[in-house]
């Protein structure tokens, strides 16, 4: 599919690299591009000399589509759709996330929030074109489609349907992630801008036990993270079990980021990001390869993010060292120094300081607290004692001719979990002598 892209900018000038990245992202080639510095153009977005010069652009490479890095009103589409060679599709930045997004949607809850984005990008569309149908008192004003009033309450039922079903399965996923810490892990994870490298060091922080997020969801998932340097490639949730003895440590990689999206598709995947929120400790991940101005940008972006709901610590891990020199990270670790006050800097494609990162995981999370519990010698006690070795670092068991002693240090949930069991031991030992 071969494209154009588009994009307009007030001042300055207009930077079309990360647009040329989602299009190429999205499976479009792009065979060209069309700027225009100046206040946009109520009817076409660009000036009409510069939309005439897309047109003939269009019309030399044989290109299908045409994107715009912009966001673009039902009239401003309709115009230059009128404007285009015949057959030509004329979508936006929000369309074509959405399009990349369909694309990479594997799971149920995935699906549901691709949906519901897309229910969201319609409403005002809709609501408009039912605006423009009655003031003008005919339908397929301006090539808006019939009017169709119904239209606009289907879309509403649709998305608090759709609402529904993601509450029931975040419930789910959070009875999980209980039943997981409640076993002795800690969660950790992974945030940050897409293309940022959090799949690839997902990789080198886990050992080979996958663990599927979704597994009661859609059961073929494949758990293992992608790699690839795309955009978008995580699009739901892959968790895998980290290499950091003796913890049980799960590791979360999530949605990444992107710069510039509109409040209502950030709201259309926020049950994604609940796995974030409700982390223990979050490794925020940047490219620090790229320019300093834009790796600020995005921490900014990320902490307002991150600090709405977020609870937990935040460490900052400064990715692909490997493709700059010491003196480059030395001046962005001081530039970023506010914002990032001790971050770990790291490659996760070449493996560098990846132990430190486990290292600095180990010393950020809650504290484990130390316990001695004398068990009385009964037919499930042995049972008991494996359940901490499970869930537990066990420094000593001592056996007695009618108890165990057994000292280990856990999570503080743990530790209430087997006092718990420990004293139901003693109350059917005390009952049965």
């Amino acid at each position: 599919m071969k494209a154009i892209v588009a994009k307009r900018v007030d001042s300055g000038h207009p930077d079309t690299s990360e647009i040329h990245d989602l299009a190429e992202a999205a499976g479009y080639t792009v065979v060209g591009e069309v700027t225009q510095s100046r206040k946009a153009d109520p009817a076409l977005q660009l000036g009409e000399g510069k939309a005439e010069e897309l047109a003939d652009r269009v019309a030399a490479t044989g290109a299908t589509t045409v994107i715009f890095d912009n966001r673009l009103g039902p009239y401003q589409t309709y115009n230059l759709g009128q404007l285009l060679p015949e057959g030509v599709e004329v979508i936006d930045r929000f369309t074509l996330i959405l399009e990349i997004f369909g694309q990479r949607a594997q799971t149920r809850k995935a699906q549901l929030q691709v949906e519901l984005a897309e229910l969201r990008y319609e409403l005002p569309r809709a609501e408009a074109k039912t605006s423009l149908a009655k003031r003008e008192e005919h339908p397929g004003f301006m090539g808006l489609g019939e009017y169709d009033e119904s239209r606009e309450q289907d879309i509403k039922s649709q998305i608090s349907r759709i609402r529904d079903e993601l509450e029931r399965i975040e419930q789910t996923e959070e009875q999980r992630r209980e039943r997981r810490r409640d076993s002795g892990f800690d969660l950790v994870a992974l945030a940050g801008y897409t293309n940022a490298g959090k799949s690839t060091l997902l990789r080198q922080l886990a050992d080979d036990l996958a663990v599927e997020e979704n597994e009661d969801l859609h059961p073929d998932l494949d758990p293992t993270a992608e790699s690839e340097d795309d955009l978008f490639t995580t699009l739901g949730t892959t968790t895998r079990r980290a290499d950091i003895e003796p913890r049980n440590v799960l590791v979360t990689d999530t949605v990444g980021f992107i710069s510039d999206l509109p409040h209502w598709l950030v709201e259309s995947f926020k049950s994604t990001l609940d796995s974030v929120y409700r982390a223990d400790l979050v490794l925020l991940v940047v490219d620090v390869s790229e320019e300093i101005d834009e790796i600020h940008e995005k921490l900014v972006t990320s902490h307002d993010t991150l600090y709405e709901r977020n609870e937990a610590p935040i460490v900052t891990v400064l990715n692909k060292i490997d493709r700059i020199d010491e003196e480059e990270l030395a001046e962005k670790r001081e530039a970023l120094s506010a914002l990032a006050p001790n971050p770990v800097a790291v490659s996760a494609r070449e493996g560098t300081n990846v132990d430190a990162l486990l290292d600095r995981i180990d010393r950020e999370l809650p504290d484990w607290e130390e316990e001695r519990l004398v068990l009385p010698m009964t037919d499930d006690t042995m049972s008991l004692v494996s359940w901490i070795h499970d869930n537990a670092n066990v420094e000593d068991v001592t056996y007695g001719d009618e108890d165990v002693l057994v000292s280990f240090e856990a999570r503080p949930a743990v530790i209430s979990q087997a006092r718990s069991r420990a004293s139901e031991l003693q109350t059917a030992s005390a009952e049965s002598a």
